[in-house]
């Protein structure tokens, strides 16, 4: 079954705890801190696999989660690092992030990988906190929790060629006559749901990869019908072959169909009506109307139209000379193929801060006098410190003081009794 979406929420592994622990030897009476750190948490890493064509296994699972890292130990023992969670996807995968509705990555190469949750870095042990001042360190740090996201996955069909035309226009027949495709066919609209891929070949010798794309319905570009379905799919291809029907059985009208159609493309995208593109006159072996339609195409536009038959074969390997022509003329080598291919990562907005962004603290206030602190730096901290150890909520004060984080609450109108929200984190508030 084909599938070219999904939705799944990932989980990266946990850091493990950095533990307190003191050397304990026998003729040692005051041995040194000796806790050791928590192991890194897994990544969840998803890699491209040529074999896989569909995102089906992904859409059945609700959570992918990476092993966390196993806690330090006594005698400066470190935990084991957490395994990283392999996620095999199909090429043309792009993966998005659910609740910014951004662009984290565009997986098109073999064996292609990306990282899209990282694991948490391991806590560290007492060990590592002793100074000259602070020989005994009682304090040690908890794993940094591993990054947690909800995904949108899309699949876009990686071809050289995408045939393009309303429904029933002989797409599918073309594709099952010039490859060893077996797509469905029947006479009523919308047979094909979803691409079918065919391998093809010219007289000369030029062999390139053919997708028959769902037919598309005038709306398309603002998601009716089969639309965003339809226009994702031949985003990737290198060129279009649009068939038209010219028998008029349908009670269509070709000419019409060509404008209607490229409107569609150019309203989606502009680059995607800027592809290179074939005309291809279909059904040309019915009746007198198909040879009066091809003359009125030609008389119309200024550009070669191949009329052909599926039923009859008839000027199906001209047809397919030309297109492994035109395919010899785009960028073959894999570097070029695959930039031309990349789905482009929408530029932000230009931020109004230039400092560090590590360094910039911002406070929402929300309903019930909670006020939530947004900063990366302090959310790993706060997440990291272990609350009901004295040395270390001492330790977590100092840092609070350090930035300032205090005197910008009382900006915003703090009270005592307030509460101060740093990540999953909740504090009370008191002067």
């Amino acid at each position: 079954m084909f599938v070219d979406q999904a939705k799944i929420h990932v989980k990266a592994g946990d850091g493990g705890n950095g533990v307190v622990a003191f050397r304990r030897e026998k003729y040692v009476p005051h041995g040194g801190p000796s806790g050791g750190d928590g192991g890194k948490g897994g990544d969840v890493i998803f890699e491209v696999d040529k074999g896989l064509n569909t995102l089906l296994d992904l859409k059945s699972k609700n959570l992918l989660k990476a092993k966390s890292g196993e806690h330090g130990g006594g005698s400066q023992k470190h935990g084991r690092g957490g395994k990283d969670l392999i996620v095999k996807v199909p090429p043309g995968t792009i993966v998005k992030d659910a609740e910014q509705d951004e662009i984290l990555c565009d997986l098109v190469d073999g064996e292609e990988e990306f990282v899209v949750a990282a694991g948490g870095r391991g806590g560290r042990g007492n060990a590592k906190f002793a100074t000259p001042k602070n020989r005994a360190p009682k304090m040690a740090e908890k794993g940094e929790p591993g990054e947690e996201k909800k995904l949108i996955l899309e699949l876009k069909v990686i071809a050289d060629v995408g045939l393009i035309g309303f429904p029933n226009v002989g797409k599918s027949t073309l594709l099952s006559v010039v490859s060893k495709a077996k797509p469905k066919i029947a006479d009523y609209p919308f047979t094909t749901l979803t691409p079918n891929l065919g391998v093809c070949e010219s007289s000369y010798g030029d062999r390139f990869v053919m997708a028959d794309i769902p037919g598309l319905i005038e709306g398309a570009n603002i998601g009716k019908g089969l639309g965003h379905e339809f226009l994702r799919h031949i985003e990737r291809t290198k060129m279009l072959v649009h068939i038209l029907d010219m028998s008029g059985l349908e009670g269509r009208d070709p000419v019409e169909d060509y404008e209607r159609l490229n409107e569609e493309l150019k309203n989606y995208s502009e680059i995607l009506a800027a592809k290179p593109q074939l005309v291809v006159a279909n059904k040309m072996d019915v009746g007198e109307t198909a040879s009066k339609n091809l003359e009125r195409m030609r008389a119309k536009f200024n550009f070669p139209v191949y009329n052909i038959s599926c039923v009859t074969k008839e000027g199906i390997q001209e047809l397919m000379d030309a297109i492994g022509i035109e395919v010899r003329k785009l960028p073959q080598d894999s570097e070029a193929y695959r930039l031309a291919q990349k789905t482009e990562k929408p530029e932000k907005e230009d931020k109004l801060i230039t400092t560090n962004e590590e360094d910039f603290i911002e406070i929402e206030r929300q309903e019930g006098s909670v006020f939530l602190v947004k900063n990366k730096k302090l959310e790993r901290i706060a997440s990291m410190t272990d609350f009901d150890n004295e040395e270390a909520f001492d330790k977590f004060q100092r840092i609070i003081e350090k930035v300032g984080l205090e005197d910008l609450l009382k900006e915003k109108g703090i009270r005592d009794g307030d509460v101060v929200k740093i990540g999953k984190i909740e504090f009370e508030y008191y002067e």
